[in-house]
């Protein structure tokens, strides 16, 4: 397995550092629906996504999901190992949205080469401000969005991730996505149809508007 797929700063670490991190990683495949990682449960380590999906999200008090971010083929994910970060674990979840492949470097070990390794260092910094900005983006976008923009958003990149206009999902997975209740997109996915923007039949959506599911997503 060729790790600089994973670390641009690959060929800035030592030999010794690259056979520790390579030597502690394990191969794992899950299956759909897999929970990968809770706030709950310990520390998983460093993940690397070699095929599949996996999804982000942040469970509320009330049991209610909101997708932070998805992890698609060779995207890394440093929450799931956040304990290693001065002590710190995040109450974000990982689940398999499809069947994946992931290579996991244990915590303690990638703690212990970035250590050592300025390089390594700053691209896990780099990492996790990045994430950081993703959350914060995400936040604007409940804050400040309407939810019919945020329905079409989430449409289109359902669209392009499966790569077709009819999506097979429900409306309470899409809920979880947005973090809102499954009837309330039950009543904006019937609007959307009286539309023109989609049509619902049992268990899919079909995109019939590109453009004005578009337009709409960007006003």
């Amino acid at each position: 397995m060729n790790f600089s797929h994973y670390f641009p700063v690959w060929d800035q670490l030592t030999a010794d550092d690259q056979d520790q991190l390579t030597g502690a990683a394990v191969c794992r495949r899950v299956k759909k629906g897999t929970l990968l990682h809770s706030g709950a449960m310990d520390c998983l380590g460093f993940l690397m996504i070699q095929s599949g999906q996996l999804r982000a999200y942040i469970l509320s008090d009330e049991g209610r999901e909101i997708t932070i971010y998805r992890l698609l083929e060779r995207d890394v994910c440093l929450l799931s190992a956040s304990c290693m970060m001065n002590g710190s674990q995040f109450d974000v979840a990982v689940e398999a949205e499809k069947d994946s492949t992931l290579w996991i470097i244990p915590s303690e070990t990638y703690r212990r080469v970035m250590a050592r390794s300025a390089p390594l260092a700053n691209y896990t910094n780099g990492l996790m401000a990045g994430r950081f900005s993703d959350v914060m983006w995400l936040m604007e976008q409940v804050m400040w969005k309407g939810l019919d923009q945020r329905l079409a958003a989430f449409l289109l990149e359902e669209a392009a991730l499966e790569g077709s206009d009819t999506l097979e999902i429900t409306h309470e997975k899409t809920g979880n996505h947005l973090g809102t209740a499954r009837e309330v997109v039950t009543r904006m996915l019937r609007y959307f149809q009286s539309e023109e923007l989609v049509r619902l039949r049992r268990g899919t959506v079909e995109l019939t508007n590109i453009p004005g599911l578009r337009k709409l997503a960007e006003k």
